[in-house]
């Protein structure tokens, strides 16, 4: 017999925080005092075949820790923060079905609030205005769409970077689909619903830190074979310019195999795009009073003692 009951929702530990912060590190660590299974709130590792930029866990984390919403699609599907909804409540009721505990890891922001606080209602995609939103920014630029939703939607253009084609689409979508701005629905829903007792702890060295940190990784990533990963999924026939490929450390590989930049300043551009997505992270998960933050590298005992208390306090 299960430790939770059918009818209760599992207690869910979320560690987020910025990409290169140690966060699946901490995962492997907690294992050794509580059985649990991982949940990836990563909207990139989904993706099979693209491994070494998205930094998944390696064999070895995942055969130490089971992990779940990894590799589950292919990296020319749509995947979005619905589908992973779905997808995270199944995988939290199995592993709670087996007596194990539920950890949440990731930094996508989106992801992690959706499952916690609940989505808006709005409505569902529109292929044929996404497809004219896309070919738009190809046409005219991102930045040209985004100054779109500037004009109707100016909260959401200022919580939404340029660059950010899926989320721009989302909100100009949501306007032509709705006639009232995407951010007029957040405020109204509020985000409400609790689907989950949970802990977020946010996790982050100091600044200093987290950016050798990410230094370190990039150049790992690259040895470790980045530039061969893109090249076999260029090869398999996926679009340069599609929504995988533009991810962060992958469509900088794309320009220098295109011949805009060559193989060093391709290197230097994912440590600089990198490190500033890191800071977006922060601003993001900062703007959430209920992360806790903590360092994993200096401050295990304290989030030991918070997890303890708080599975103590739920059941």
């Amino acid at each position: 017999m299960s430790q939770y009951d059918s009818e209760e929702a599992p207690p869910l530990v979320v560690l987020c925080g910025p990409t290169g912060s140690g966060k699946t590190g901490l995962a492997v660590r907690l294992s050794q005092y509580w059985p649990v299974e991982v949940v990836s709130a990563d909207s990139r590792q989904v993706y099979r075949g693209m491994d070494i930029g998205t930094a998944k866990a390696t064999a070895e984390e995942q055969r130490l820790v089971r992990h779940h919403l990894i590799d589950i699609v292919d990296p020319d599907d749509d995947f979005s923060v619905a589908d992973f909804i779905e997808q995270a409540r199944v995988a939290i009721n199995e592993i709670a079905q087996r007596g194990h505990r539920p950890l949440v890891v990731g930094g996508t922001g989106l992801y992690l609030r959706g499952l916690t606080q609940g989505l808006i209602d709005a409505p569902q995609a529109d292929p044929v205005i996404r497809q004219r939103l896309h070919a738009q920014a190809e046409q005219q630029g991102r930045m040209a769409l985004w100054q779109c939703l500037q004009q109707v939607d100016p909260v959401a253009a200022a919580a939404i970077h340029p660059n950010n084609i899926v989320r721009v689409v989302r909100a100009l979508e949501v306007f032509e689909l709705t006639g009232e701005p995407i951010s007029s629905l957040q405020q109204r829903h509020g985000f409400s619903q609790r689907p989950y007792p949970s802990l977020k702890l946010g996790i982050c060295p100091p600044r200093e830190v987290l950016f050798e940190r990410i230094v370190q990784r990039v150049d790992a990533m690259v040895d470790d074979g980045l530039f061969d990963e893109v090249e076999q999924l260029l090869a398999r026939g996926l679009s340069p310019s599609g929504n995988a490929l533009r991810t962060l450390g992958y469509r900088e590989v794309v320009d220098c195999l295109a011949g805009k930049v060559n193989r060093d300043e391709a290197v230097e551009q994912i440590k600089t795009h990198t490190r500033q997505y890191a800071k977006r992270q922060l601003t993001w998960f900062r703007k959430d009073p209920e992360i806790i933050w903590v360092d994993s590298l200096r401050e295990f005992a304290t989030i030991h003692e918070l997890i303890d208390k708080f599975y103590s306090d739920v059941h």
